[in-house]
């Protein structure tokens, strides 16, 4: 177990207390340098690793579901082949430094794509700016999770002009009642607590229904970081065809070694809110401790915010279980030294 600084906790529960202003920021920033998408039928890709694809993900959850452009996250230094000048590429890397991003960004010029970087500096902040290529920058000396609202509004704010009316009034609400809630989940005895102490030292399965992967993929993503232990998430209806008969075929012993997170949504479906009570009635079956983390908005954006908020604090109640410090990723730094730069090889 990774000794715990007396710093490191502060310092990433202030970080998180800044999400609505970040969030309001970015977005601020991004509409500010958007471009008139061409079209109707507009093709956007994403690039990014780690802290920084998951913002372009969770931008996803609202422009998939209201806007008028088809955005794909690509994890990866290969584009899709049909990246090419009618495309618009974003390529988000909070250092600036992310091998993956760079091979992507020359990649996409070679194309003839759009392209537009989000950025705190480094590379691909020098490279824009030699190019003439939009670049939205945002602060840098962050944890790139923490730098989650500044990516996340900036990403809304580029592709504001691909939904049927601007976002900033729902910006500006989702901020506020963010602001409100995270009194609450920053309390001892509050919900992210509550959630904390239902998971336990268990292995924690983070399910959402579809529209909500990427929320269910943060939560995970920050249990790995902050409270630097195993996480697995998935999606309603699809575990419904695999991971189910597994969860069947569960022994109560072997149960205990797990806990799952249901991120449930005012606006879900009859359909998926029975298969998460199913779900919910199996597991108990099998002894398999069920938390239920409720996305208070019906406004999608408000609920995608406040959820990234609770995952936060959940993921620090539990690095705070476990004495450990949720600052450092010690394991990342050694796998950067170890290979160098790998973009310098392609």
């Amino acid at each position: 177990m990774a000794p715990r600084s007396t710093d490191g906790p502060a310092r990433m529960r202030a970080l998180a207390a800044t999400l609505p202003d970040a969030l309001e920021s970015g977005y601020r920033a991004g509409r500010d340098l958007a471009r008139p998408l061409p079209g109707d039928d507009v093709r956007i890709v994403a690039v990014g690793m780690g802290g920084s694809g998951i913002a372009a993900d969770l931008a996803g959850v609202v422009v998939d579901s209201e806007g008028r452009a088809v955005l794909r996250v690509v994890r990866s230094p290969d584009l899709p082949q049909f990246v090419d000048p009618r495309c618009e590429v974003l390529l988000v890397s909070y250092s600036g430094n992310t091998w993956e991003t760079l091979v992507a960004y020359d990649s996409a010029g070679r194309a003839g794509a759009r392209r537009v970087v989000i950025t705190s500096g480094g590379s691909l902040l020098e490279r824009a700016e030699a190019d003439g290529v939009p670049a939205l920058t945002v602060p840098p000396g962050l944890p790139p999770r923490s730098a989650v609202g500044h990516l996340l509004g900036g990403v809304l704010g580029l592709l504001d002009p691909a939904f049927p009316e601007s976002l900033e009034d729902r910006v500006g609400r989702a901020a506020t009642a963010t602001r409100t809630r995270i009194r609450e989940y920053a309390r001892p005895q509050g919900v992210a607590a509550k959630i904390a102490r239902q998971v336990g030292d268990r292995t924690p399965f983070v399910y959402a229904e579809h529209g909500f992967r990427p929320l269910a993929r943060r939560w995970k993503t920050q249990v790995e970081e902050n409270a630097k232990r195993l996480a697995v998430f998935d999606e309603v209806p699809e575990l419904f065809h695999n991971a189910l008969v597994g969860w069947d075929a569960l022994g109560r012993r072997s149960g205990r070694a797990y806990a799952v997170v249901l991120l449930e949504w005012t606006g879900e479906s009859p359909p998926v809110r029975a298969s998460f009570r199913y779900l919910e009635r199996l597991l108990k079956q099998r002894r398999v401790p069920v938390a239920r983390a409720t996305l208070p908005s019906d406004d999608r954006l408000e609920a995608l915010v406040s959820g990234i908020s609770l995952g936060d604090h959940v993921s620090l109640f539990l690095a705070a279980r476990d004495g450990v410090d949720p600052l450092p990723v010690d394991a990342i730094t050694r796998l950067k030294s170890a290979l160098g730069n790998p973009a310098s090889s392609r």
